[in-house]
């Protein structure tokens, strides 16, 4: 499983490389390989208990929605964005050009991957262009079905499960553990003029834009944190489920990102809800017991 959330993080590297045929199959795969490697925000592409084989496939997924971001977050550019969902089209058509597409042309020829969540992705990247912040949780939980949604179901497809089932349980992950990453970094997307948090449920726990904006930690923002992270609980709590319908070399991933989710939530609670005064975090020690709970075929809550 992939962390669904590809925020914070170092600009990308040569995002533009057109490739016109002149790079071997190896080459591309090395080339988003070495773009995976060069990140090292949440979104982890093969955690040290998936597979190896898969680790390439995942590298070229994940060489697709970092481009693809750093041209929305990064360049604002919604031309280079229309570019790259040109070059997909490419990919499908069995004429990819550049690297990344020629991995990724290979990898879903072989799993079979419909093209469908590689577009929902990128409708997610050019709504961050213009970013108008969320008036309701069913809002954020659209915007999540597009930004959050796909890595899971995208990672599925790789493990051969394509079903509506499977599918429902994946988006809760992902939508728990986007919202959770939200939680945690409300202070860093505030510095960068997003906010995340539903204007009406600020209007219903009294909490004001101008309180957000100062940093204040008071009462209603307490409250309203103790909502907003119990709601993206309930998701993950309820998507860990999908663990018990797939097999070994998966489960353990989705444990332990499920469970890396609820650590975070638990880390915001930890620190009294101010994510102002310091960000949450997880420790070592933390990151050991999410795994030793995986190996163990359950989630750490």
């Amino acid at each position: 499983m992939l962390d669904a959330h590809i925020n914070h993080r170092p600009q990308s590297a040569q995002p533009h490389n057109p490739n016109d045929g002149q790079v071997t199959l190896e080459q591309a795969y090395e080339y988003c390989a070495r773009l995976a490697r060069s990140h090292y925000e949440n979104f982890t592409i093969a955690s040290w208990l998936m597979p190896r084989a898969m680790r390439p496939h995942m590298h070229a997924i994940y060489a697709y929605a970092r481009i693809a971001d750093d041209f929305a977050d990064e360049e604002h550019d919604l031309a280079r964005l229309d570019q790259w969902e040109h070059e997909l089209d490419l990919a499908y058509a069995g004429a990819p050009r550049h690297p990344v597409f020629v991995a990724l042309a290979d990898t879903v020829r072989r799993f079979n991957i419909p093209r469908q969540p590689f577009t929902d992705l990128l409708r997610a990247f050019r709504s961050d262009v213009d970013f108008q912040g969320f008036e309701t949780i069913d809002e954020l939980m659209e915007y999540a079905r597009y930004s959050a949604n796909p890595v899971g179901r995208l990672v599925l497809y790789l493990f051969g499960f394509g079903d509506a089932r499977r599918q429902e349980l994946s988006d809760r992950i992902c939508s728990g553990l986007q919202l959770a990453n939200f939680w945690q970094d409300i202070a860093i997307d505030l510095g960068k003029g997003r906010v995340y948090l539903p204007r009406r449920d600020m209007a219903r726990f009294g909490y004001s834009i101008e309180e957000l904006r100062a940093g204040a930690a008071t009462s209603a923002f307490i409250a309203l944190m103790r909502h907003e992270v119990g709601f993206a609980r309930e998701l993950l709590r309820s998507g860990a489920a999908l663990h018990e319908l797939v097999g070994p070399r998966l489960r353990r991933d989705i444990l332990m990102f499920a469970g890396g989710g609820l650590a975070i939530l638990r880390a915001i609670e930890a620190v009294g809800y101010d994510v102002f005064r310091r960000r949450p975090e997880l420790r070592k020690l933390d990151y050991l017991r999410l795994g030793w709970h995986a190996l163990r075929g359950r989630v750490c809550v």
